[in-house]
């Protein structure tokens, strides 16, 4: 908007603003330097996932400056649309002939040139409506178990769709953020622990039945045990944080980028960034993630206690997702937990996964802003009255 002869520009929070801009700089950095020799070596041309990225950023921030500039109430109401929609691509994505399957796993739908999985556009639709669906519902969660049933029937059905791709991390993702958002919607302690307590168990059945799953468990507890085999991915991303030590070896200098660590640019994107800033760069980038994700619950609070319950919930649970995200892919490569597929927000490569994190920034910073306005609304009416 033009106000004479200067522009306005985004005053709602800087700091989230500046905290976002940061941590897609730092990705499309480290995948510059994580994917050289890879998209030489396979593509001839060592700039091919860097250019894509490019892309995915440039159709981030438009999707996320679009979510920015819709109303709040409208996401509230497409909300039960948007998740059917993803039922929809889930659906299809299981499809004989349709889905894309990649390491046994069928998880992408091809579109031309690129392709879309239907997982992380799941995922935002089901905050979207579990924030609505909370505030529908509000007394209803907090008193009763049936006000959970219809949600936790929900989740239960995105849940098992995604386990026939399979994708167990993206079920654990979604599973853990919704359940926090219902704790932190009011639902009695007892019911949320006989939540976790159940789907504990039915994890715990999943990886027992599964012998891809208990593998990949021994593995992380073990990895030397089967150095060249189940053990080898977490070995390499432990042998690129012991030779980065302090500062590191220098962009573009990393030794198990070359063919040793696979998926080095996606999964495993951190273990490169700490082989080549060190410890001082893994640490401050935990702490960027550490400070987007405090900012994005403090958004919540301040939504939560001017009673903007939709726009609390949305901020609840994208928080929720991006720290469990960030917490499993840094455990995983790190080996304090097993290795999963999951991508680190805003810097691993991965387009569905970058479009859908910046649409969650862009609603996130649309509360800030609507929460600021409404303070100095709020503000400029007490000094009229005090006129």
């Amino acid at each position: 908007m033009i106000r004479g002869a200067s522009f306005t520009i985004y005053r709602g929070d800087p700091l989230l603003l500046m905290l976002g801009a940061v941590l897609v700089s730092i990705g499309l950095i480290a995948i510059a330097s994580a994917s050289i020799e890879y998209s030489d070596f396979h593509f001839n041309n060592p700039w091919h996932h860097t250019e894509r990225h490019a892309l995915y950023l440039l159709a981030g921030l438009t999707a996320g400056g679009l979510a920015y500039m819709l109303p709040l109430e409208t996401l509230q109401r497409l909300s039960p649309w948007m998740l059917f929609f993803a039922f929809a691509l889930l659906i299809l994505v299981l499809m004989p002939g349709i889905g894309r399957e990649v390491n046994g796993a069928q998880r992408w739908l091809p579109l031309g040139p690129i392709t879309v999985q239907p997982s992380e556009i799941a995922k935002l639709a089901l905050l979207l409506y579990a924030a609505g669906y909370l505030v529908r519902q509000e007394e209803a969660v907090r008193h009763h178990w049936g006000g959970l049933a219809r949600l936790i029937g929900i989740l239960a059905v995105v849940s098992l769709l995604l386990l026939l791709e399979p994708d167990f991390g993206a079920t654990v993702i979604i599973m853990g953020m919704v359940v926090g958002m219902m704790f932190l919607a009011g639902a009695r302690l007892l019911y949320v622990l006989a939540m976790l307590l159940s789907v504990a168990v039915v994890f715990t059945g999943l990886i027992l039945s599964a012998p891809y799953r208990l593998q990949r468990l021994t593995a992380y507890q073990d990895p030397w045990a089967d150095p060249f085999g189940s053990g080898f991915q977490l070995i390499q991303s432990l042998i690129a944080f012991g030779q980065g030590e302090w500062l590191g070896v220098g962009l573009g200098n990393s030794v198990q980028k070359l063919f040793y660590l696979p998926e080095a640019h996606t999964d495993f994107v951190f273990s490169i960034w700490a082989e080549e800033t060190g410890l001082i760069g893994a640490t401050a980038l935990i702490v960027l993630f550490a400070l987007l994700i405090a900012r994005i619950l403090q958004t919540g609070w301040a939504a939560a206690t001017r009673c903007k319950h939709f726009e609390a919930h949305v901020c609840f649970g994208t928080a929720l997702m991006f720290a469990g995200q960030v917490f499993v892919n840094m455990g995983a490569s790190s080996g304090l937990l097993p290795t999963k597929g999951l991508t680190l927000p805003f810097v691993s490569y991965g387009g569905s996964s970058l479009i859908v994190s910046c649409v969650l920034l862009g609603i996130v910073l649309r509360v800030a802003q609507q929460l600021r306005d409404a303070s100095e609304g709020f503000d400029s009416l007490q000094q009229r009255a005090s006129v």
